[in-house]
């Protein structure tokens, strides 16, 4: 597949453009500066753009077969990147009719799960507090995605780990793992490359974790 990765500086972004070439896709990786991208291969094409400017962005997406995002705020000081940032790639997408769109987005923005104990509850409220401002960016995000005229789908991780890919998680079309805490920035990517072909997972958001 031809697939285009914003966001691939990132730690979910580097792993989908590594996994991406390891599984022999052509990949092209959209960053603003290509002196971070540590990953290299002969199918790797590698865009340097203005993020926010959908008129650039349109030949790096023209032709994929699926457009992948890591797109996302660090902490609270990056509060407002997702919506900003995806709204110009759905802008270029659309203008491209590129249909397959799959973004990061975090398990807080999603639906509590029923079964949750007492100490995931309260964890999962104390941390959606702190962080309120980064999820109701990526909640505007999702929002910029249901609008579109895509077929996207929203990855909602717990905390992320830097650790190696075991292709062994739990996933939840429309909620989310019950205690679910953790998962590696690898498995999220692995998830995410596994989703594009789920016509299962389309318009929806998903839960992925340990």
């Amino acid at each position: 597949m031809k697939l285009t990765v914003f966001g691939a500086t990132g730690g979910i972004g580097r792993e989908i453009v590594r996994q991406g070439l390891a599984a022999g896709h052509d990949v092209t990786a959209v960053v603003r500066d290509p002196a971070r991208l540590t990953v290299t291969g002969e199918r790797l094409d590698v865009v340097r753009a203005d993020l926010t400017d959908p008129e650039v962005l349109r030949p790096a997406v023209a032709g994929r077969d699926a457009v992948l995002s890591g797109l996302g705020p660090r902490g609270r000081k990056d509060a407002g990147i997702a919506a900003r940032l995806t709204r110009a790639v759905l802008a270029a997408v659309e203008a491209e009719r590129v249909r397959r769109v799959l973004v990061v987005s975090a398990g807080p923005v999603g639906p509590t799960p029923t079964d949750d104990g007492f100490l995931d509850r309260s964890m999962r409220g104390i941390v959606s507090a702190l962080l309120k401002d980064v999820y109701a960016d990526l909640s505007e995000m999702e929002a910029e995605l249901a609008a579109s005229s895509t077929d996207w789908t929203a990855v909602r991780p717990p905390r992320l780990q830097d650790k190696p890919l075991t292709g062994v998680y739990r996933v939840v079309v429309g909620g989310f793992p019950a205690r679910g805490r953790f998962i590696s920035r690898a498995d999220v990517a692995h998830a995410m490359l596994g989703m594009i072909g789920d016509v299962g997972v389309v318009k929806q958001g998903v839960g992925v974790a340990y």
